[in-house]
């Protein structure tokens, strides 16, 4: 999964022949996943036209404060505009932008949401070979980065003067490039592994019947997903879902509670964190007949055996691993959480109750408990599951902080 994948990125596009590479620029930050949202100065309209990227950005292109042909317009509001950013790309940069950036000449709207961004700024120089060079340019780079902004390099090639040397704005390619390295480095959980599993098992009565629960999997597929946004290598330990992860996770998917002992057994010892947040069958038939069982008589009885305890198995051989494991409780919740705390060896528990409105199966929100292995308890409110895997990796990141 690209590190820019759900990011809200602000491509600001100034007057240069260059501004033709933007709308590839935006195809590929669309196609790893950021959504954008486009302002062009006036002069680079000469050189890209507003419908094609408005078009491939599914967003409306932002040029001026306001449309001065409608007395009823709206206000373009540079303010929300550099604070919806999660980071802000200018893209080309001409001598004339750079040098407004680093003066502060606040006479378009893409400068002004520059001087409103909060963001990380990145630029990308696109100049002629001697104008690259020039003192004033020189200056406005240092400027530029000195105020903490990052500069993507121009790249030697032919000019549009005709000459040939360095000026050319990285290609779209490269800048992409550079984005994702640039902020992989920065990512709280680059160089972690993070084992999670996810979902229901089925136990199999017969051929065509199995014992199940009702758990969709969304709480592990958005802890996994979540886990690879912050720059985590991702195994996905998955009983039966319709869910699809985020590109780049890793997915081993199981069926029953013996093949994902199996699979988390398998990864385990490679990991540096395990969460489990699959709901695991107690209990599978005995016996699991060949052919499918025909209904006879009034009454039916399945004889049950206990399925292995994966969370407690990897407890027992855990070493350095930052152990994290689920507790869907009824009654005497906190009690019974802890007591898994210390059964397990688990680090941290996240506690469920079926008694909150909203938690529990087939849900997109949850409320939860943070219980660590001092039983120390932290609740949280009810919110989406979403956010509740937020919280759960932030554990994990303040865990290595």
């Amino acid at each position: 999964m690209s590190v820019l994948s759900g990011k809200k990125i602000l491509l600001g596009v100034s007057g240069g022949i260059a501004a033709y590479k933007t709308a590839s620029l935006v195809r590929l930050f669309i196609k790893a996943g950021a959504e954008v949202q486009v302002i062009m100065t006036p002069a680079s309209k000469d050189f890209v036209t507003p419908l094609t990227l408005s078009t491939l950005s599914k967003n409306p292109v932002h040029s001026t404060f306001y449309d001065e042909h409608d007395e009823n317009a709206q206000w373009n509001n540079h303010v929300e505009l550099g604070l919806w950013a999660d980071l802000m790309l200018i893209a080309p940069a001409t001598a004339n932008t750079l040098s407004k950036m680093a003066t502060g000449n606040a006479d378009n709207l893409l400068i002004a949401t520059y001087l409103s961004a909060k963001c990380p700024v990145y630029f990308a120089p696109a100049m002629d070979l001697d104008m690259y060079k020039h003192p004033s340019s020189l200056a406005s780079f240092s400027t530029l980065q000195q105020f903490g902004n990052t500069m993507i390099p121009a790249e030697n090639g032919e000019l549009a003067s005709g000459l040939s040397g360095e000026g050319r704005m990285a290609e779209p390619e490269n800048i992409i490039a550079f984005l994702e390295a640039d902020l992989g480095t920065k990512l709280p959980l680059r160089g972690k592994k993070i084992l999670v599993t996810a979902g229901p098992t089925y136990e199999a009565i017969d051929p065509v019947r199995f014992i199940g629960n009702h758990s969709s999997g969304k709480m592990g597929y958005d802890i996994a997903n979540e886990a690879a946004r912050l720059g985590a290598q991702v195994v996905l330990v998955s009983g039966p879902t319709h869910l699809k992860p985020a590109n780049g996770i890793e997915v081993v998917r199981v069926e029953s509670a013996q093949q994902m002992y199996e699979a988390c057994h398998a990864n385990f010892g490679s990991v540096d964190v395990a969460i489990a947040a699959a709901a695991v069958a107690d209990y599978r038939p005995k016996q699991v007949a060949a052919q499918k069982i025909k209904k006879t008589e009034a009454d039916f009885t399945i004889e049950l055996e206990k399925t292995k305890d994966i969370l407690a198995s990897l407890g027992e051989i855990k070493k350095n691993q930052f152990l994290i494991g689920f507790a869907l409780e009824t009654e005497n919740e906190l009690e019974h959480a802890k007591a898994k705390i210390v059964k397990k060896n688990l680090d941290l528990i996240v506690l469920n109750s079926l008694n909150d409105e909203g938690a529990g199966f087939g849900k997109s929100t949850n409320k939860i408990t943070f219980i660590d292995k001092e039983f120390h308890i932290e609740p949280m409110p009810l919110q989406s599951k979403e956010a509740v895997a937020a919280d759960i990796i932030k554990k994990v990141i303040a865990h290595y902080a």
